[in-house]
């Protein structure tokens, strides 16, 4: 009877788990481990030899299609017969080039349920007609069922029965082999693990060869327990790959399954192999989410692995763009928005050969915040504003105090020792906070140019600052309030950046401080109190100071405010 091939079935490289551990060396006990496992090896071949003298050794039958392709069994002998742990497949098919496979399809079945289930399959390679495999008994001690299947010699991915035999296992040790699915051995896998089954606790490092794939190609791992499955991508590179695997849902059993590309269809893949992992913690952690982003713009999150930490108040972030992705050379840096609630930040993290790694404030208190990393729109136009698509998104919990309008943000380095020494001479023997706001006020307004080109041609830019402004001391709107929003910041002033607009009688898009002074929010627009634009186009500097802490009426008849940036 013919029996269509399931080529999505695990399969693995033969191993088993060891576990060791430090002490101090005892000699006597190392010279007693050969003999006492010598001891246990032959307490077994004797329950062998005594089991098998209780069954008649009948010799194995084989199928009518064995006898069509001339297959012949080497090993093993008998229909019905103990081993000790594991035993030898080995066989040789004379007419081979008739069939439509290279694959033995081997099935192991146990009559007993285990930890990984009742079954194992194995699909071995044919060489010259020849094959050979190692079975070990996955569930220990037991009844197994194991049945040989040839290909057809007619139709591919069907299998025919060559040869059944039933195995009774009398050592209690359970091994569980790696495998390989056809689609594993095409690809080269080799695994770093000895094992199909592993004991690990919350964190699985999981590596190995893959040396028919080629650089820049990539494998797919799903992680199930239960109902909960994660699916992550891992690229090969030297012909290796390497990973570790966040055990996400707590303690128990998982099954990865490592799945390679098809090579007939695109963004299409396999299964090669799958393993069998037992969790010892009770952490829960939450997986990443990725977007399409990730894999069009070549990015490799190294750090975080997964969602749900704590920290303080900083989080960092850690990975690298891949030079040969769309865009790989352009992307110079990524965005990160952190939320909570309704409150949202945007911090920049530059990119420096093709690698990023920094870190960013949970500015707004203790919490719980969304967090989005992505990867810049890449445009040749100008613009005055910046889009961005996401790539990775993961909850952190923050337990450091409110502190937004003090730290430093995007654009506004207030932690910068030019920044530090530039608001020390400016609020030197000022005592109260409104005396320090004003001489900032002051500073910038009458240093600061503004530049009118950079605000008819769009020409901003993501890392316009305050930094960036202090070096050239000219800029639009934004240039003067990072500057103000920075030096205030360093002088222990709380302050914000205002978005919003302003101009009568049409109104642009217009940014001015706002800063806490003496607990109440004081209103300063160092851009307007720096001059003004003549009918010629240039910028006139003309320092005034009706616009700090101007009168609330007069100032809403020209500025409307839309809202807060950090």
């Amino acid at each position: 009877m013919a029996v269509k091939s399931r080529y999505m079935t695990a399969l693995l490289v033969s191993g088993s788990l060891i576990l060791s551990a430090c002490s101090d060396k005892d000699t006597s006990v190392e010279e007693n481990q050969p003999a006492e496992q010598e001891v246990q090896k032959g307490k077994y071949e004797q329950l062998v030899d005594k089991k098998n003298a209780g069954l008649e050794l009948e010799k194995l039958e084989l199928s009518s299609f064995a006898e069509e392709v001339n297959a012949t069994f080497h090993a093993p002998e008998y229909k019905e017969f103990s081993a000790n742990g594991q035993i030898e497949i080995i066989g040789t098919v004379e007419k081979h080039a008739d069939l439509k496979g290279e694959y033995v399809w081997i099935k192991v079945r146990s009559v007993g349920e285990g930890p990984t289930g009742n079954q194992v399959e194995y699909y071995t390679p044919m060489k010259d007609g020849e094959f050979k495999e190692n079975i070990s008994f996955f569930n220990g001690e037991g009844e197994y069922k194991v049945t040989v299947q040839l290909p057809d010699t007619e139709r591919e991915n069907y299998y025919y029965d060559t040869a059944s035999f039933t195995v009774h296992n009398v050592n209690s040790e359970s091994t569980y082999d790696i495998s390989l699915t056809p689609f594993g051995h095409e690809a080269g896998l080799q695994f770093d693990v000895e094992s199909g089954y592993l004991k690990e606790n919350e964190l699985f490092s999981f590596g190995g060869k893959a040396s028919a794939l080629s650089d820049k190609e990539t494998i797919m791992l799903q992680l199930k327990k239960d109902s909960d499955i994660w699916k992550h991508m891992v690229t090969i590179e030297n012909g290796q790959f390497s990973t570790d695997i966040p055990l996400f849902y707590g303690k128990g059993m998982y099954q990865l399954e490592v799945l390679v590309p098809d090579g007939e269809r695109e963004d299409y893949y396999q299964l090669a192999s799958t393993l069998y992992i037992d969790n010892a913690s009770e952490r829960v952690m939450q997986p990443l989410e990725y977007y399409s982003a990730y894999k069009e713009r070549g990015v490799t999150l190294e750090s975080p692995q997964f969602g749900g930490d704590e920290t303080e108040g900083t989080y960092s972030v850690k990975g690298k763009i891949d030079p040969e992705a769309e865009f790989g050379p352009e992307t110079t840096h990524i965005y990160v928005s952190t939320k909570k609630g309704g409150d949202e930040a945007l911090d920049v993290i530059p990119v420096e050969n093709y690698e990023f790694d920094g870190s960013f404030y949970l500015r707004f208190g203790p919490g719980e915040y969304e967090v989005t990393l992505s990867v810049p729109e890449i445009k040749e136009e100008n613009s005055d504003f910046f889009r961005y698509y996401g790539f990775a998104k993961f909850q952190v919990t923050a337990s450091a105090e409110d502190k937004r309008d003090l730290l430093p943000s995007r654009g506004v380095q207030s932690v910068a020792p030019e920044i530090i020494k530039l608001a020390e001479e400016l609020t030197a023997g000022k005592d109260s906070d409104r005396d320090k706001a004003k001489a900032v006020y002051e500073y910038v307004a009458k240093n600061v140019s503004y530049d009118v080109q950079k605000y008819r041609n769009n020409e901003f830019k993501w890392d316009d600052s305050a930094l960036k402004t202090l070096d050239s001391m000219t800029g639009v709107c934004q240039d003067y309030a990072y500057l103000a929003i920075a030096i205030l910041r360093a002088s222990g002033v709380e302050a914000r950046y205002v978005e919003g607009r302003a101009g009568s009688p049409w109104p642009g898009n217009h940014a001015w401080v706002e800063a806490k002074l003496d607990g109440e929010w004081v209103e300063m627009d160092p851009t307007w109190g720096s001059g003004y634009i003549n009918r010629d186009d240039k910028f006139v500097a003309a320092y005034n100071e009706d616009y700090f802490d101007p009168n609330p009426e007069e100032f809403q008849k020209t500025h409307t405010r839309t809202g807060v940036r950090y």
